[in-house]
């Protein structure tokens, strides 16, 4: 989804880029005894993705050694944890994330939620070709088995990635629509959630703020509060996530990073996955808006939260 807001990411293509030589200083850092971990934050953090997949390409050339096993054997803990997720091609990443939220007893319904409440549908498909070629099976088959009821239609109908990606606004429809809304959930005993599925999967992002709009003129509340109401569970985390997404996008993940940080202990891979994958698309927006709501920087909050060179990489990434 396109959400109309300019985009700054906080991990951008490294200008002097020369993998030869970024090989060679992995190398010489894990080479010997003790690990310079130093120099594999200054590398690895001041790179993208695609950088550092040409890196790994260039380290196997010079030495015939997989850099991400080299790296495994060297660090250890979160900080291993955050390099590797940084070392991996994004798609594969994102599929692996979803893999392992399904596989195991009970699913992370905040994993399938993050990534397909909020992706466009050229990243859902991207992705599901990835999770295909991994695991040999289709995320949507995953999810149909892993999820159940309003939640598991919600899951499988946006990874049909079938979207409207237009900017058209059409305020008649969104009246329409509007009106559905009150009547599929507040209007009626029970909660028609398909129309509310239909509507939150099927519009584009500048249509749905239309129809937020609308509802608000009619009901004189937010659909936010008609969602709080009528649904209970996963569904209401889901839909919830798409009209954040919608109304304020680096909210919803300056959100996300505050949860997996705040209270008793961390998330930690949680807050690998936001930092790895928004660094290179919005963390900007991401940390103004993260001022914005809790009044600490999340540099801050990550200081006081993590520690060690997983405390450093996590900062060079967002800063």
């Amino acid at each position: 989804m396109s959400y109309g807001y300019q985009l700054s990411p906080t991990v951008v293509p490294y200008d002097a880029f020369d993998p030869r030589a970024d090989a060679e200083a992995l190398r010489k850092a894990m080479k010997g005894f003790g690990t310079d971990e130093k120099t594999i934050i200054n590398v690895l953090a001041n790179r993208n993705n695609l950088q550092r997949q040409e890196i790994a390409s260039q380290f196997k050339t010079l030495y015939g050694k997989d850099l991400i096993k080299d790296l495994k054997s060297e660090l250890s803990g979160n900080f291993e944890n955050l390099i590797v997720a940084m070392m991996t091609p994004l798609p594969q990443y994102y599929a692996k994330e979803l893999h392992d939220a399904m596989s195991g007893i009970g699913t992370d319904e905040c994993v399938l939620i993050e990534v397909l409440c909020t992706m466009s549908n050229h990243e859902i498909r991207v992705i599901k070709q990835a999770y295909e070629s991994i695991y040999g099976r289709s995320l949507e088959d995953d999810l149909m088995d892993d999820t159940s009821g309003s939640f598991k239609r919600l899951m499988v109908s946006l990874c049909c990635a079938n979207r409207d990606e237009s900017f058209n606004i059409d305020p008649a429809a969104a009246a329409q629509d509007a009106r559905e809304l009150l009547q599929a959930g507040e209007l009626r005993f029970g909660t028609d959630e398909s129309t509310f599925n239909a509507i939150l999967v099927q519009r584009n992002a500048a249509q749905l703020k239309q129809i937020f709009y609308e509802y608000e003129n009619i009901t004189g509340h937010g659909i936010e509060e008609a969602i709080e109401n009528e649904f209970s569970g996963d569904i209401k985390k889901g839909l919830l996530a798409i009209v954040k997404c919608v109304k304020n996008r680096p909210g919803f993940f300056a959100e996300q990073l505050y949860k997996s940080m705040k209270g008793f202990g961390t998330d930690d891979r949680r807050l690998i996955r936001l930092v790895v994958t928004r660094s290179e698309v919005d963390m900007g927006e991401i940390k103004e808006s993260f001022q914005q709501q809790y009044g600490q920087s999340l540099e801050n909050f990550i200081s006081d939260d993590c520690s060690g060179h997983y405390k450093k990489c996590l900062l060079a990434l967002v800063s």
